[in-house]
């Protein structure tokens, strides 16, 4: 069931799916299939090699995952994660007024969301799927292959291009946007700061987050999002006097900030496709949209992606007609048509507050302090903005 990637790979008799990238979207993607059909005939393209090795010394970064996604991963077996919980969240624009904090009991739920490094979701996926080999006789693991391996699919074959990357390592698809900003991240141990909230602050320059962290209660995860000219000047600071400039752009009395570790940096950028298939093929996660991290939706969105599209592909390959090219080609426009509603909405949402927290002009200054106290002020409104990042549009 695995392939050797020093030999040339063999896709005959063609798949009836091909996952194309095999990062945290393509694993869950392969596995909600899998579940669904344990018979189907699926072929998975995986950069990496067998060993779990490279993962496990891989990304730190924290990823924001919402309650929705947390359901989503305990219903397949992946969620033996360190994933400390937020129970607030704190928005508000430093030296303006306005500020909305979003409480878990508002929304009755044990929590908000939940922060987990990237490497931990990446291997606790990849687990499940190898456990799930077992069971799946017609499951192919390429390991160490590239996309040109799956070259001339057959139009019966479902192609599902689920390649990530970061805004620069990508092509531009049919809408790109440079922000003009990077993302410094990294993690700051701390003293006295209150445990299981999520601060977002806008300053002039961009967001700058500070997130539970899975050290415990004296450590953050950080993303500092400005210039980046500002960045790499930050990124080169000696320790003490990036602390104080922290402490001055993040401008509340929460803590105390001790050292930061681990400073790193990547541009920001929007890069979307308009359409998310042709024929057949479909485009999911960051493959289909990168977002900024500002509402930490990417992963998020990438993952209900992968779920819908097991819902509409599954089906499709459990009978004979499963072969038929305009069985499959409904389904995926079924499925595209089910994803309209909530990738436009968090797309939008996510470029909004990218663009509108980014500035220091006064009307919109003014606006953005109305609209953070008006969220304030109004409660359903708040929840159902709180709803749409926890769980999507439904």
């Amino acid at each position: 069931m695995q392939s050797n990637s020093d030999q040339p790979i063999n896709l005959s008799p063609s798949p009836q799916v091909v996952i194309l990238g095999a990062g945290p979207v393509g694993l869950a993607c392969a596995i909600l299939l899998l579940e669904r059909n344990p018979d189907l005939h699926l072929a998975l393209n995986d950069k990496f090699q067998e060993s779990n090795e490279f993962i496990t010394q891989g990304d730190e970064r924290g990823i924001a995952i919402s309650e929705g996604s947390k359901q989503l991963l305990e219903s397949i077996g992946a969620w033996n994660l360190e994933a400390p919980a937020i129970h607030e969240v704190h928005i508000s624009q430093r030296h303006h007024f306005g500020q909305t904090v979003i409480r878990r009991e508002e929304l009755q739920k044990d929590a908000l969301g939940y922060i987990v490094r990237y490497k931990d979701i990446h291997l606790q996926l990849r687990l499940r799927l190898k456990a799930l080999q077992n069971q799946s006789k017609n499951f192919v693991w390429h390991y160490g292959s590239t996309r040109s391996d799956f070259e001339d699919m057959p139009t019966s074959t479902c192609c599902i291009h689920a390649e990530g990357g970061l805004f620069h390592e990508q092509v531009a698809k049919d809408e790109r946007s440079d922000y003009g900003q990077s993302a410094l991240i990294g993690w700051v141990q701390t003293r006295g700061v209150p445990e299981n909230i999520a601060w977002e602050r806008f300053t002039s320059g961009g967001p700058l987050a500070l997130l539970p962290h899975h050290h415990g209660k004296n450590a953050r995860n950080l993303v500092w999002c400005a210039s980046p000219e500002r960045v790499e000047e930050l990124k080169n600071l000696e320790s003490k006097d990036f602390l104080k400039e922290l402490k001055e752009a993040f401008g509340l009395p929460v803590g105390e900030f001790l050292e930061i570790h681990d400073r790193r940096s990547y541009p920001l950028g929007l890069n979307i496709r308009e359409s998310i298939i042709n024929q057949n093929h479909v485009w999911i996660g960051n493959a289909a949209q990168t977002l900024h991290p500002v509402a930490g939706q990417g992963l998020n969105l990438g993952l209900r992606d992968a779920a819908t599209l097991s819902q509409c592909v599954g089906p499709v390959y459990l009978s004979a007609k499963g072969q038929q090219f305009e069985v499959l080609n409904k389904a995926l426009v079924d499925y595209a048509g089910l994803r309209e509603k909530d990738r436009r909405a968090t797309i939008g949402l996510t470029d909004l507050m990218a663009r509108v927290f980014a500035t220091d002009l006064a009307p919109i200054v003014i606006a953005r302090g109305l609209a953070l106290s008006i969220l304030q002020w109004i409660p359903p409104l708040k929840s159902a903005i709180a709803r749409q990042m926890m769980f999507g549009q439904r």
